[in-house]
C-alpha cells in the first residue's frame, strides 16, 4: 500500500517546493506548510499518512508538532528532518513519537526510505572514527541547551561562556563528525 497524503512542514521554501515536486512525481498528494503552527492547522482539516517536519523553524520548533500530529493520527509515519542535527534533538524527536530522524541535506528517496522502512538494520556500518572535537563541543552545547529548556543565558552560564559567543556558535550549522 502506498500512502497517498504527505505533509511537508519546512520553512525553507526552495527545499519544500523541490521535495513536494519530487514526492508528487512519485504519486503522493503533497501539502506544504511553512511553520509548526500552520502544519497543525492543516492537519486538523485533512488526514495525512506521512509527514516530514523540519526541526528549526520560525515560531515553534518541529518537535512541538510531532506530539500534536501523533495525537491526531496515531498511525502517521513522521520524519524529523534537520540541518541542525544533534544527538539530543534526535532522542527528543523519537521520544515524542517521530518514526525516524534524518540530517539535511536529504533527498526524496532518502526521506521515503526512512519513513517507509519498518526494520532497524543491526548490521549497518558504524563509523570507526570518533567524533571530532568540534562535533563533541556541538553535542555538549546541544545537551546543555536542552537541560536549560532552550534558555541561552542559563546555558551560557552553565558552560562558563559569554552569551554572545554561545549565540554565534548556535547560529552556525553543526560541524561534521
Amino acid at each position: 500500500m502506498n500512502p497517498e497524503h504527505f505533509l511537508v512542514v519546512d520553512d525553507d521554501p526552495v527545499f519544500s517546493r523541490v521535495l513536494a515536486r519530487a514526492l508528487t512525481r512519485r504519486g503522493y498528494q503533497v501539502t506544504q506548510a511553512s511553520s509548526a503552527e500552520e502544519g497543525i492547522e492543516i492537519a486538523k482539516l485533512q488526514a495525512f499518512d506521512l509527514a516530514s517536519i523540519d526541526l528549526k523553524m520560525e515560531g515553534a520548533s518541529g518537535l512541538t508538532l510531532i506530539r500534536d500530529l501523533r495525537q491526531l493520527y496515531p498511525d502517521m509515519r513522521i520524519l524529523m528532518l534537520t540541518g541542525y542535527a544533534s544527538i539530543a534533538t534526535a532522542v527528543d524527536a523519537i521520544k515524542l513519537g517521530a518514526n525516524q530522524y534524518l540530517p539535511k541535506p536529504a533527498d526524496a528517496d532518502q526521506i521515503l526510505a526512512a519513513l517507509l522502512e519498518d526494520r532497524v538494520n543491526p548490521d549497518q556500518d558504524i563509523n570507526p572514527e570518533p567524533m571530532s572535537v568540534n562535533r563533541l563541543e556541538w553535542e555538549h552545547i546541544q545537551k546543555t541547551l536542552r537541560e536549560h529548556d532552550g534558555n541561552i543565558s542559563a546555558t551560557a552560564r552553565a558552560l562558563n561562556m559569554h552569551r554572545r559567543t554561545l549565540q554565534r556558535k548556535l547560529a552556525k550549522y553543526p560541524v561534521k563528525r
